[in-house]
């Protein structure tokens, strides 16, 4: 898709906050660390539309963002590095679930993992959460400049065998560095919003 026009809405924390355009959503899911920000401003051809922070866990709410006023995508809070309490933690776990599981505008979740790395527990997790309700989901690994190209596929056979992924799934190796992937990211994304 070519982008033009892709604009921040709001950062809700609540269902009655989200937009109600009725357009369809894609959510982006990841550690905190793992370069969800460079992933949509790559695919946005914004510098810092998505803020990137060299303090992983910025994110504490669903970031609502407008693409040429024809889909949402949608920020959630990353999981696993932020330095915030138990009780912080589980409030962000139960507003995440909330929308995944009662959005119906929601199409898809791109979840994003770290090519150069197996899987964590908490990506395990959240791919199981999101096959558990059966919500479609776009796998990304990122990072995919800091390995040697003909090491990508042993890398990403190791991270669909740790997820048990899903061959309906979409999976797409990207870097924001170099825009490896980006346009299988967008193709994946037009796909689940037609």
């Amino acid at each position: 898709m070519e982008v033009n026009h892709a604009e921040f809405i709001i950062s809700a924390v609540k269902s009655e906050q989200y937009p109600n355009k009725g357009l369809p959503e894609i959510a982006l899911a990841g550690r905190s660390n793992v370069g969800k920000s460079s992933f949509v401003n790559t695919l946005l051809g914004r510098k810092s539309l998505a803020r990137t922070s060299s303090k992983p866990g910025k994110t504490q709410t669903l970031n609502f963002y407008l693409i040429e006023n024809k889909l949402y995508f949608v920020d959630v809070p990353g999981y696993g590095y932020a330095k915030v309490s138990k009780t912080e933690r589980a409030k962000w776990g139960k507003m995440i679930e909330h929308y995944l599981t009662t959005r119906t505008q929601l199409k898809a979740v791109v979840s994003l993992v770290d090519l150069r790395h197996p899987p964590t527990t908490e990506d395990k997790q959240m791919y199981e959460f999101l096959k558990y309700y059966e919500i479609p989901v776009i796998l990304v690994a990122t990072k995919a400049d800091k390995i040697p190209y003909g090491k990508w596929t042993k890398h990403e056979q190791v991270i669909k065998r740790v997820l048990s992924f899903n061959q309906k799934d979409e999976f797409v190796v990207f870097s924001a560095e170099t825009k490896f992937g980006k346009n299988e990211a967008w193709s994946a994304i037009e796909k689940k919003c037609k």
